[in-house]
């Protein structure tokens, strides 16, 4: 196995359990920062592991601001006292008035909102006149991926329109392009510099018409290394910092390494060739489809099927493989990290191969107390 994963003593672990190594979390920060250029950059997503450990490490190494998809990440983030807290998620339903009372309840800090929708922005503005607070928003533009967001055509009228609400400011566009996951970095550098330039058309416009555009977020993991390219933009990597099995493997041009394994122990020899082990889809995220984490040093066997709370591989056809042995500790690193992390109360923190933190998973609820 690579050893830089093992744990010292397991014996008293149980399994499955969820496991960061530091030392790679620090080696992954220092590269995306000097992906970036700078910390100052870089607007990191927390859903990836929604605990405020990274967030303090990453604050240690100069990181400022941080993006959330939940209200209770962005109330987790401002418990660590980051200085800008973007909740890159439409703002629907009470989700309104609960951004607004983090705004109250945070007076210091500063919270940004995305939009694509005039109704529900006028809803935000209504609320935000009701508290007397000024709602900081970027326009949230669809760059293909046809999730969220206006479409590049209606980015500038948009704007404009939205610009005239009381109780908002338009400061900018999020733009995230996950689409942009092409494993061959060329291909993938065209496709974000052809929409990089449309976007800097439709700055130019607005700025044109006196309309304030300071601010624009770009790119996640695959597509930030290519935006880094445009010194105007800030990124926004997220599972980069944990790197999971999946971008490891399809992005051979991203240099992180995975720091999340899932630890596990077999439980069962059911037949000749197979070993069975205690990590079933609760354990480790149902997404993708195919295979769904990969045991370290375990490229002689391949996974058969899997069910709640057993994981069932085999020797791989015209391989020789002794099985591990029943009881055994076995390490997966999953193939998607952020929904992985949502399954575990807690995070083991390993360093040197000692586990010297637990770092609670506070925001894998949608709701702390606002």
């Amino acid at each position: 196995m690579d050893y830089k994963y093992e744990i010292k003593d397991a014996s008293e672990i149980i399994t499955p359990q969820l496991v960061y190594y530091k030392d790679i979390i620090i080696e992954n920060i220092r590269k995306a920062i000097n992906l970036a250029g700078s910390a100052e950059r870089l607007w990191p997503h927390v859903k990836s592991h929604k605990t405020a450990g990274m967030v303090k490490l990453q604050m240690e190494m100069g990181i400022k601001r941080f993006k959330c998809a939940t209200i209770a990440e962005a109330e987790m983030v401002a418990d660590c006292g980051a200085e800008d807290i973007l909740v890159a998620y439409p703002l629907v339903g009470p989700n309104i008035q609960r951004f607004i009372s983090l705004e109250e309840k945070y007076p210091r800090l500063r919270f940004w909102a995305i939009g694509e929708d005039y109704g529900q922005l006028a809803l935000l503005s209504e609320e935000s006149l009701k508290k007397g607070v000024i709602t900081r928003v970027l326009l949230d533009v669809n760059m293909g991926m046809n999730r969220t967001g206006v479409a590049m055509e209606s980015t500038e009228g948009l704007y404009g329109q939205c610009a005239r609400l009381e109780g908002i400011a338009m400061m900018g566009l999020h733009c995230y392009d996950g689409n942009h996951n092409d494993p061959d970095l060329a291909t993938r550098k065209e496709r974000v510099a052809k929409k990089a330039e449309e976007l800097k058309e439709i700055r130019n416009r607005l700025e044109g018409k006196k309309l304030e555009c300071p601010v624009l977020v770009m790119g996640g993991t695959p597509s930030f290394p290519c935006h880094a390219e445009y010194p105007d933009v800030f990124l926004s990597p997220g599972t980069a910092f944990l790197q999971d099995a999946g971008y490891y493997k399809g992005l051979p041009d991203m240099d992180f390494m995975p720091a999340a394994v899932v630890l596990s122990r077999v439980v069962s020899h059911p037949s000749e060739g197979r070993f069975t082990l205690d990590l079933g889809y609760k354990g480790i995220a149902a997404d993708p489809a195919s295979q769904r984490g990969y045991i370290v040093g375990g490229d002689r066997y391949e996974p058969e099927f899997q069910n709640e709370e057993h994981w069932v591989f085999r020797v791989k056809e015209g391989q020789e493989a002794s099985l591990p042995e029943i009881g055994s500790v076995v390490y997966v690193i999953p193939t998607h990290i952020c929904p992985t992390s949502a399954l575990y109360p807690s995070v083991f923190v390993v360093e040197d191969g000692v586990i010297v933190e637990n770092w609670e998973v506070k925001a894998r609820n949608r709701k702390i107390t606002v």
